[in-house]
């Protein structure tokens, strides 16, 4: 990702022309959150060897290296064993890079989806949650921690903690005959992992956003049947979810753009309802909220033309984004030190349960996330609640 003043994609006009996808938000009663699926620690171990989701993605995983294919593999088998109901695929494209000598880099984007066992693909929206998972080339043996190892760690974290949830509400619907009554059509979830969104050489519009460039475009031209409800691949996205530079402690998330502010606004009410209820691991180092512009008007400044991130070919497009990055961005950014070592692993977690907590309300699966008692233990007991 990268800061600019000066966008080089239409970024207002993709705004003004998008269609608002503003959902039905349910706000998560407090009596719900103790009972999230819990955030294991060996799940966010940085110790090498240790599995659990992070580890094995602390390696440099530069585009068409065996680190890369590693880490793809250990997403394949994550879904493989743990969620086998979603459906898995890759996408490929081949393109050179400024220090490729004229040589096709592979680039691999990993694509894993779950969607109402009753909708047809051309006919469900989804909410896409997005990370990218290659590292940059220089300097040499780069492991980017925040960007954006944890940030994919966490994702599959989440599609974990809201599986069976999912399979449940559906199960429910399907029994109760509700899915051929809804005035509002029943979403999808996708997670998206993006390969190539780092510059090789200097950041600009051809040497940067590698996969998402290529699958905006792939995506967009790849229509769907006659009488389908969406024109294409690219619109079933009804919120593009981009989570980056995720995994530095009290990091400040400002609210892009107006016209997802509503989920934005979701993310911060929720943040504030764990910390009340003392489940905000690193609330007792750093009180002061991430979400600061919860109270952002139509005439605040927004900056979504500013960070230009993996969002960018899509938005162009007309997708609305959700873009979760801090600014100011981490000090580690693009720096060796943005390792396992210098992750605040309490703040890691926390954004784990806040996702999940975010999509558990955006999907409607608060009724249906009653899990075993151990995932009904409280991490937060015995810590400050005070603010």
């Amino acid at each position: 990702m990268w800061n600019s003043l000066f966008p080089s994609f239409p970024l207002v006009s993709a705004l003004l022309l998008s269609n608002i996808a503003r959902a039905s938000f349910a706000p998560l009663a407090a009596s719900t959150l103790p009972h999230l699926p819990r955030v294991e620690e060996e799940d966010f171990s940085i110790a090498a060897g240790s599995g659990g989701l992070l580890s094995p993605i602390l390696i440099p995983r530069v585009p068409g290296t065996p680190g890369s294919e590693k880490v793809r593999k250990h997403f394949e088998e994550f879904f493989a064993k743990e969620l086998p109901t979603w459906n898995v695929t890759t996408q490929t494209s081949s393109q050179t890079t400024p220090l490729s000598k004229g040589m096709k880099v592979p680039f691999v984007n990993f694509v894993a989806t779950k969607d109402p066992p009753w909708v047809k693909q051309g006919d469900v929206g989804r909410y896409v949650l997005v990370a990218h998972y290659d590292s940059k080339v220089t300097p040499k043996g780069f492991i980017g921690a925040t960007d954006s190892a944890a940030p994919c760690a966490i994702l599959l974290h989440v599609a974990r903690a809201i599986d069976q949830a999912l399979s449940r509400r559906w199960e429910k619907m399907m029994k109760d005959g509700d899915h051929l009554l809804q005035e509002e059509e029943e979403r999808g979830v996708m997670v998206l992992f993006l390969d190539g969104e780092e510059a090789w050489l200097s950041w600009n519009d051809y040497d940067s956003l590698y996969g998402a460039r290529d699958l905006a475009q792939h995506w967009e031209q790849l229509y769907h049947p006659p009488m389908s409800s969406r024109k294409n691949h690219l619109g079933n996205i009804d919120l593009f979810i981009l989570l980056d530079l995720l995994g530095s402690s009290a990091p400040l998330i400002p609210s892009y753009f107006p016209t997802t502010h509503w989920a934005y606004t979701a993310f911060a009410r929720l943040e504030q309802q764990l910390r009340d209820a003392g489940l905000f691991l690193s609330h007792k180092a750093n009180s002061r909220p991430w979400f600061h512009d919860i109270n952002k008007g139509s005439n605040g400044i927004w900056y979504g033309g500013m960070v230009q991130d993996d969002h960018i070919p899509f938005m162009a497009r007309g997708v609305e984004v959700l873009h979760l990055i801090p600014s100011p961005f981490p000090r580690v950014w693009h720096e060796m030190d943005d390792d396992g070592e210098h992750l605040d692993l309490d703040t890691v977690r926390d954004w784990a349960t806040l996702t999940t907590a975010w999509m558990v309300g955006a999907m409607g699966l608060e009724e249906f996330i009653v899990a075993d008692e151990k995932q009904h233990v409280k991490r937060g007991e015995g810590r400050k609640t005070e603010l």
